[in-house]
């Protein structure tokens, strides 16, 4: 069984934020799986045990893989996905963990898939790493970086909304990643 979580921040506040690209990518990877026919996804439901909303994707009663999305907020996600790394017994963390997250270094439109790469300032990623005690793990990251205004910092910038013509843009690489995604789990 496999693992997916997509890092962002709950509730409507930041729903178009660029921290909430993993949340906006996982979304996508969700409707993706449900179209298939062979498949099916559950509805997305609060797991109180991992404080997220999971949803199973499942062939017959075989579950195949877990979607999560933390509810704990960004810089906090470790004890969640710890939660359900224990509560699944995802051993193989190399093979069996993909997360999904912004990322600042990368530029917008931009999509990389790494092991090991570690939170490069990231704090959610940061606090998964420390809570897992490794980064040896698959990292979808969607880049974000499109600053024009180099004065404003990052903090500020990943919790500021995309623009239209960034959300465009987005699209296409969260189609790459959910593609590539896809393309790990079956």
């Amino acid at each position: 069984m496999k693992l997916i979580t997509g890092l962002g921040n709950p509730g409507e506040k930041y729903k178009n934020t660029r921290h909430n690209a993993g949340f906006i990518c996982i979304n996508s990877l969700y409707e993706r799986l449900n179209s298939l026919n062979e498949f099916y996804m559950t509805e997305w439901k609060r797991d109180k045990f991992s404080n997220s909303e999971v949803s199973f994707l499942k062939l017959g009663s075989d579950v195949r893989a877990v979607l999560q999305k933390p509810q704990t907020y960004m810089n906090n996600s470790g004890n969640a996905v710890l939660e359900l790394v224990k509560m699944y017994k995802i051993s193989d963390l190399k093979n069996d963990f993909i997360l999904i997250h912004d990322d600042l270094d990368i530029e917008l439109g931009k999509v990389k898939i790494q092991v090991g790469k570690g939170p490069h300032g990231h704090n959610g990623v940061n606090d998964i790493t420390n809570r897992l005690k490794t980064d040896e793990f698959i990292s979808v990251r969607i880049g974000i970086e499109s600053r024009i205004d180099e004065k404003i910092n990052g903090e500020d910038f990943v919790l500021m909304n995309f623009t239209d013509e960034e959300r465009g843009i987005l699209e296409g690489a969260i189609t790459e990643a959910v593609g590539n995604i896809v393309s790990l789990i079956l």
